[in-house]
């Protein structure tokens, strides 16, 4: 991965749980995603003809989109080639702040020359949260063409909450076990909301996996996912275990903190 003169300060493996790569900063953590994002997707259309991308909400993420709307990602990246879902997202309006789609289409999405038609939002205007994961998974199926199997994306793009979970994938929630279905619709209790998530079969079967996780806040609980025993009840991140792909973590400084003591460095 070529992240230009944002490279990691160092490298950490964990294993089945992937490679860690650890970042200075927060601005360096974000150049590194897009750096990684622009790699990914233009190596997807140049072997496949689309690259099929899953986003993600927060800090990182919206930074990482502001960095892709310019130059030299703005005219380098093959956007018109690139169809775009969101790996989970809350049952909210699109105009409203708290959408992950939505923020990535007005600070992000809105601003490269993407075909409208591959932008594909979770349908929260639907009146049902249930039949809106359906919907998804449809919508899903037809882009791909898997009308069987679980459909492959070229990237998925996750982050971890400081409680260990990822996507809207919570600890003691049902969606942790979910095998069958490609989307699911639940209500979190801990956040009395509802949430839209892609099953853990679906994330498991993207091509290239990276996480984004930045903050102090987080690093106790990065080196629990990374390093300490299975809880995936607890820490769902640890959930994610790629099919046949590869799984990658970047990090900043201050989420790798306690990383060092977790494998004897």
């Amino acid at each position: 991965m070529s992240t230009g003169d944002h490279g990691p300060i160092t490298t950490i493996s964990a294993g089945e749980r992937g490679e860690v790569s650890v970042f200075a900063d927060s601005e360096a953590l974000a150049r590194a995603a897009a750096a990684a994002f622009a790699e990914i997707v233009s190596q997807a259309v140049d072997a496949r003809g689309l690259a099929l991308v899953a986003l993600s909400g927060g800090t990182t993420p919206r930074r990482m989109g502001e960095l892709l709307a310019a130059e030299p990602y703005r005219s380098k990246v093959p956007w018109a080639s690139i169809e775009f879902f969101w790996g989970d997202e809350r049952w909210v309006p699109l105009e409203s702040d708290e959408s992950n789609a939505g923020v990535a289409m007005r600070t992000f999405l809105d601003e490269v020359p993407v075909e409208p038609s591959r932008i594909n939002p979770f349908p929260v205007e639907l009146s049902d949260a249930a039949l809106a994961a359906d919907v998804y998974a449809t919508r899903l199926r037809t882009v791909t063409g898997e009308t069987d199997t679980v459909p492959v994306f070229d990237l998925v793009l996750l982050g971890m909450g400081d409680d260990g979970h990822t996507a809207s994938l919570f600890p003691g929630t049902k969606a942790v076990h979910e095998t069958e279905a490609l989307v699911v619709a639940h209500h979190v209790a801990k956040l009395d909301a509802t949430r839209l998530t892609f099953s853990p079969p679906l994330l498991n079967a993207g091509r290239e996996i990276v996480f984004l996780v930045g903050g102090a806040a987080k690093a106790g609980v990065l080196r629990d996912v990374l390093f300490g025993p299975d809880r995936v009840d607890d820490l769902p991140s640890q959930l994610i275990r790629p099919t046949g792909g590869r799984l990658r973590w970047l990090v900043d400084a201050a989420a790798a903190a306690q990383l060092g003591d977790a494998t004897g460095g």
